[in-house]
């Protein structure tokens, strides 16, 4: 994979890219505030990105508007953000496409190196990954006009899990049920919200997904 890394903090910026560099990956470039993060993904057009939140000038949520722009150059470049905090305004504007190719991970809540690469895989292939208290913090606010209203509380469930970036085998070890169980539920969500077979499987899951976190 290649990647943009974008962090202000030095050391971190630098350990990002020895870890990327010990897997495989190639960093075509490694900046430390919103400008050059756009200007990169504009010219390097990477296969991922790993943005930090908050960067200079003022150090609140440069890293995701700056996100949110590169994403508007160059529709749809993958993108995860990988910070200490959670910012949700813009997080909504990296959903508000449609287009998937995004996550949103805590730093302190990575536990081990290959959850952090299979979340930057996930991304690169158009998929999506956020952590559980991201996830919890987009769902506050709900609208009145819920896309999800339909679901069972299981499927809830299961579509929570999803959009955490687990795969149907680990879905189901979390909520004790068979595999067949989890693929009935997913059968069941993508029909309630209207996603059929003429979409790929994966296309379905990611728009499955966009749906649970903006509504």
């Amino acid at each position: 994979m290649r990647v943009v890394v974008a962090d202000d903090a030095v050391l971190i910026r630098e350990g990002l890219v020895r870890l990327l560099e010990e897997f495989g990956c190639e960093v075509v470039a490694t900046v430390g505030d919103g400008d050059a993060l756009v200007a990169a993904v504009t010219e390097h057009r990477p296969d991922v990105s790993v943005v930090d939140v908050r960067m200079p000038p003022s150090f609140t949520d440069e890293g995701l508007k700056a996100a949110v722009e590169a994403r508007r150059r160059v529709p749809g470049a993958p993108v995860l953000i990988l910070s200490q905090y959670v910012e949700v305004s813009y997080a909504d504007d990296l959903l508000a496409d449609a287009r998937g190719a995004v996550g949103y991970l805590l730093k302190d809540r990575v536990v081990d190196v290959e959850e952090f690469l299979e979340g930057l895989r996930r991304v690169a292939a158009g998929g999506t990954v956020f952590d559980p208290q991201v996830v919890s913090q987009l769902m506050v606010r709900r609208r009145k006009d819920d896309p999800l209203a339909e679901l069972t509380p299981r499927e809830r469930e299961v579509l929570g899990l999803m959009a955490e970036g687990k795969s149907n085998p680990a879905i189901g070890r979390q909520l004790v049920i068979s595999d067949g169980a989890v693929e009935k539920h997913i059968r069941s969500i993508f029909s309630k919200l209207g996603l059929y077979a003429e979409d790929s499987d994966q296309h379905r899951r990611v728009l499955a997904v966009l749906t649970y976190l903006r509504s």
